[in-house]
């Protein structure tokens, strides 16, 4: 049984039915360990709903959201939304935890570093002028009122594809018993185990994939039954100059790539908001990141 429509897909597999769509520049799915094919359509709408509602409310690159209004308030004040004001405590929490690692203020410097291919690296005095816009420490947060230096910005990109995949799997719960994996862009939550006693089988992309086929290659698999998985990495975001590798995971006290980071770091957690963060800050820990990561007592699988 195969069910398509435009940017959608529900395909019937051995014992379960994938649901695939496209969401957060992202390859999106579902798949759903049940036999009833229009329950399974009822998740996979669900889920795709919820992923474009996140999106086009929090993505940076429209102009008709919350985050264009903030980005764009030239110093005034903002009121936001008990949703947006739920993302930025939590943002707080994270550069609060990280020591300042974690910034979702860091995404101006992205006006300096170009991870498109080319070998371009900034110049020093370019770096140091978009710091001065960069710093959670910088903007006034007393909820539900936000205000940022003029030329600040916040770009929540860093927590937001996790917070849709929680998001989708709390909805799911809502509606079913039967297991069911998330998968948005390899971050992952599944909300329950399987009748099977069986977890899902997800891979982690080895960093050197089959670039001339463009085809990923599992460097190793692993089984979830419940819980949240992520990756943070910087195989596929990287420029090399004159032989050195600058990742695309930049420190935003320096301005600069990371040094010594992990090429992927997977984490396994309670949620996938959870193995997000953990991800996310081992990699900004560079060669420290299994020191971490050690010390957060987590199962993680890092990849150099």
């Amino acid at each position: 049984m195969l069910v398509t429509e435009q940017e959608w897909l529900l395909e019937q597999c051995d014992g379960y039915f994938r649901c695939r769509f496209q969401a957060m520049a992202s390859p999106c799915e579902l798949l759903i360990a049940t036999a009833d094919a229009l329950l399974a359509e009822h998740l996979g709408r669900i889920a795709r709903d919820e992923a474009l509602r996140i999106e086009h409310k929090f993505s940076r690159y429209r102009d008709d959201n919350v985050i264009y209004q903030i980005n764009h308030s030239q110093g005034k004040t903002i009121d936001v939304d008990n949703e947006t004001a739920d993302l930025l405590d939590y943002a707080g929490f994270c550069f609060d935890l990280s020591e300042g690692l974690f910034d979702i203020t860091s995404g101006v410097l992205g006006k300096a570093w170009r991870f498109d291919g080319r070998s371009a690296v900034p110049d020093e005095a370019i770096i140091r002028q978009l710091l001065s816009l960069v710093g959670w420490d910088k903007l006034q947060w007393s909820r539900p009122h936000l205000s940022l230096i003029d030329g600040m910005q916040i770009d929540l990109g860093g927590i937001g594809k996790e917070y849709a995949v929680d998001r989708v799997a709390a909805l799911v719960r809502q509606q079913t018993v039967c297991s069911v994996l998330i998968n948005f862009g390899g971050d992952l939550c599944c909300n329950r185990s399987r009748d099977t006693g069986v977890g899902w089988q997800v891979g982690i992309e080895q960093p050197d994939y089959d670039k001339l086929n463009k085809q990923p290659v599992a460097n190793r698999l692993i089984e979830i039954s419940v819980g949240g998985l992520a990756t943070s990495g910087d195989a596929r975001r990287h420029l090399v100059k004159d032989g050195k590798r600058y990742g695309h995971i930049l420190n935003p006290k320096t301005g600069w790539p990371v040094e010594g980071a992990p090429c992927s770091v997977t984490v396994a957690a309670a949620t996938c908001t959870e193995a997000g963060i953990l991800a996310t800050l081992a990699m900004l820990h560079g060669e420290q990141a299994e020191v971490f990561l050690d010390a957060q007592q987590v199962h993680y699988w890092v990849v150099r």
